[in-house]
């Protein structure tokens, strides 16, 4: 056997110990319970959770291979099977031989090593029928005949297990607690960081004023000889006493201050000594934290395998549904990353290998035509990319993405006109696919066709500060990059100012720092660009894209301005800022319930000072800059205005949504709900509707189903606009044929104006 399949078969056996033991206790604790003769609703209680344990060891024990543990197992599935239909009665004789059972499962647990491991597995049986009273099930009695075995693997056991086991199961909702508090040290480490400097600044002010005075002094002690010796030359009375009291009064500032610089020397001396304890205590601190942020981290990373347990059967059902054949393959799976970021992808990972067999991979004999293998290759492929970044890579050998079809659907949704689709070259046409909506397939199935996957998948991969590219060639194959963090959480970040507002971007984006003039700003197709590396890059200025005051609405033409570029989903952008601070260490949190997702921004960070500081999204800001810089075309001059009908039944969005259309040039009518909206659609003609979705009497799901199902209403454009944002919510609105989809929670007015123009 391959050391690396001995080394699999280790962590195995090392899992299932701990896990049997657990099962061992429950089993013992039950039959203790069980003897004390309880209530016949407790012990049928009892009977119960003592049958799903021994059931749960015997599937435990066959993954590894555990033939003898198994059959216990299964013996005493039998009698428990027995005393649940009250086939089986309980008896002293039955306790001390159940009691056996479970402390020979155990003993035989506890002995397993590598080598039982590789043997094979025996076909479990059932012992032969053992006497017990007025019971026809068979007891397994794995100790019987065999005394000196057992009592030799009792000491073994306790030879070889003298203490506490190795290992502990612990909750992660405690393990994500603990490291949700060594995180929080890095706002400590940064606090601590922030003092040292405003030490380090007293000393330099005090410095300053040291230096001030010995300038001053011999100017001083100048003036006080200047008057001894005018004093001295003088002889009337009454002046030679004024600058005897002059010089007297000079002669005690002179000492004050002779002492003031002492006592300074002094405190100086002291506030070194205590600046230089605290630099030593904060490099300890700083490696501490560190090193216990790196323990934790440690500790909740897992492997991939541990996501891709359920994906060969997937690939085998949806295989079998699709009437295709493809096999799984997976490379590096022992590559680990942190749980939480294995838990957001896995859906993710999934919706990708769906998509390669319903879209990817064709059916057997068209492949035969096309003088491929009849049975298709799925590879899902782990690899590091860097020291803090892992690249999944998901890809097929099947069809390609039609580049044409992507067209047509972005032409039908209305995200492009049909004369920008044309002129589109395949990579920007490519990019199409993760927009929400999108789909190439020509129905809707339980697979795919809702255009919503790879918009998810997008979603998710970013909302984890990672990004997501798709390569396809015609006939030959598809291929999705997702390039992700090892870690959530901490990232180093660089600290920007626009306007009076202080900003975080994330280092992992940020490609260089430049200073960009005004002569160096060109214009291409409305658009301002700079040469980044002797390429041209789509510039925009951060505080215009965040919708915040410029600081110097004039600056000087002269002066290059501080300018940051980004990189995102293979695009470059330069934002100029009005200042670059530095660059550190922090940690992102979020802004809670009642803010789950702004626009731009990811979420917040503390600084050394307590001032709480926006963490940029990098996707949002790129996206918001290109829609920023992109003119939008005017609307054509109609003598009548669009009529669109609103219904929500809170009176609040209601006047809003009015508002915004009605300020748009729209002509607007409202509804309190579905049913007096359908009424009013009977009466009256609309361009276009928008409603909310939970509402009294008849919601907006209904209310959209209704209207597709209308002979002369079915061409209606629909927008749901609702608080309802899981994917389930989502893809029924796709269902019952909503042209769009609209989250309050990240709603924006320029967004539901695009929508609509689009529509109507």
């Amino acid at each position: 056997m391959a050391a690396k399949d001995q080394e699999l078969l280790r962590k195995l056996l090392a899992t299932f110990q701990v896990e049997a033991q657990e099962h061992i206790n429950a089993m013992s604790s039950g039959l203790v319970e069980l003897e004390k003769a309880p209530s016949p609703e407790r012990r049928m209680q009892v009977i119960e959770t003592v049958f799903r344990e021994a059931h749960s060891l015997k599937g435990a024990a066959r993954a590894v291979n555990l033939a003898k543990v198994e059959t216990i197992c299964q013996s005493l599935e039998n009698v428990f099977s027995g005393l649940k239909t009250q086939d089986v009665s309980l008896s002293p004789e039955l306790f001390d031989r159940l009691h056996r059972m479970v402390s020979a499962a155990g003993a035989e647990t506890a002995t397993a090593n590598k080598s039982q491991l590789q043997e094979p597995a025996e076909a479990p049986g059932v012992p032969p029928p053992a006497a017990i009273s007025q019971s026809r099930f068979p007891v397994a009695e794995p100790t019987a005949g065999r005394p000196a075995e057992s009592a030799a693997a009792l000491r073994t056991v306790a030879e070889e297990r003298p203490g506490l086991p190795g290992t502990v199961r612990v909750s992660t909702l405690k393990l994500d607690s603990l490291l949700r508090q060594a995180e929080e040290l890095i706002s400590t480490k940064a606090t601590g960081a922030h003092r040292l400097a405003q030490l380090r600044e007293v000393n330099a002010t005090l410095d300053l004023s040291e230096r001030e005075w010995r300038k001053v002094r011999p100017q001083a002690r100048a003036v006080q000889l200047s008057f001894g010796r005018e004093s001295k030359t003088n002889g009337q009375t009454k002046l030679a006493d004024k600058h005897e009291k002059t010089l007297s009064s000079i002669a005690s500032v002179l000492a004050f201050l002779e002492r003031n610089e002492k006592t300074r020397q002094s405190i100086k001396s002291r506030l070194t000594a205590v600046a230089k304890d605290l630099e030593n205590d904060h490099r300890a601190l700083d490696r501490r934290v560190g090193d216990l942020l790196d323990e934790m981290k440690r500790v909740s990373m897992l492997p991939f395998s541990s996501l891709f347990g359920v994906f060969p059967k997937l690939v085998r059902d949806l295989c079998r549904d699709c009437a295709k054949d493809a096999e799984l393959a997976i490379e590096g799976g022992d590559i680990e990353a942190d749980r939480r970021i294995l838990e957001e992808m896995k859906d993710p990972l999934i919706h990708l290998v769906r998509n390669c067999i319903d879209h990817g991979i064709e059916p057997p004999k068209d492949r035969e035509q096309r003088q491929k293998p009849p049975r298709a290759t799925i590879t899902v492929a782990i690899s590091p990319k860097s020291s803090d970044k892992v690249e999944i890579v998901v890809s097929d050998d099947g069809a390609g993405i039609d580049l044409r079809k992507v067209r047509l659907a972005a032409v039908k949704l209305g995200l492009v006109y049909q004369e920008g689709a044309q002129e589109m070259d395949d990579r920007k046409a490519l990019s199409l696919v993760f927009q929400s909506g999108i789909s190439t397939s020509p129905m809707i199935t339980e697979v795919s066709g809702r255009g919503l996957g790879l918009a998810i998948v997008r979603e998710k991969a970013e909302k984890v500060g990672g990004e997501v590219s798709v390569e396809t060639q015609p006939g030959i194959g598809t291929t999705f990059r997702l390039t992700l963090p090892v870690t959530l959480a901490t990232f180093r970040g660089i600290l920007v100012r626009a306007g009076e507002n202080l900003f975080v971007l994330p280092t992992l984006h940020v490609q260089q720092v430049l200073r960009v003039g005004r002569d160096e700003i060109r214009s291409a197709e409305n658009r301002e660009t700079v040469q980044v590396n002797g390429q041209a890059a789509s510039l925009a200025r951060l505080g215009h894209v965040l919708g915040i005051a410029e600081r110097d609405p004039a600056p000087d033409p002269k002066r290059k301005a501080p300018a940051v570029v980004l990189a995102w989903a293979g695009k470059q952008m330069v934002f100029l800022v009005d200042e670059i601070l530095n660059d550190q260490e922090v940690l992102v949190k979020s802004m809670g319930k009642q803010l789950p997702r702004v626009r731009n921004i990811s979420g917040v960070t503390v600084l050394g000072t307590g001032k709480v500081v926006p963490v940029l999204n990098v996707a949002d800001l790129v996206r918001s800059a290109v829609s920023a810089v992109v003119p939008i075309p005017a609307r054509e001059a109609e003598d009548k205005p669009k009529a669109v009908l609103v219904a929500e039944d809170s009176i609040t969005a209601r006047t809003l949504l009015k508002s915004i259309l009605e300020s748009a040039g729209y002509r607007v009518k409202t509804a309190v709900d579905g049913a007096e909206a359908l009424a009013v659609l009977g009466s009256e003609t609309f361009d276009l509707v928008v409603s909310d979705v939970d509402m009294p009497r008849m919601s907006g799901f209904d209310l959209t189903a209704k209207i597709r199902a209308d002979r002369k209403l079915s061409e209606l454009p629909v927008v749901l606009v609702t608080a309802l944002e899981s994917r389930e919510d989502r893809e029924r609105g796709v269902d019952v044929g909503a042209n769009a989809y609209i989250v309050k929670s990240s709603f924006d007015q320029s967004n539901l104006l695009e929508v609509v123009g689009r529509l109507i």
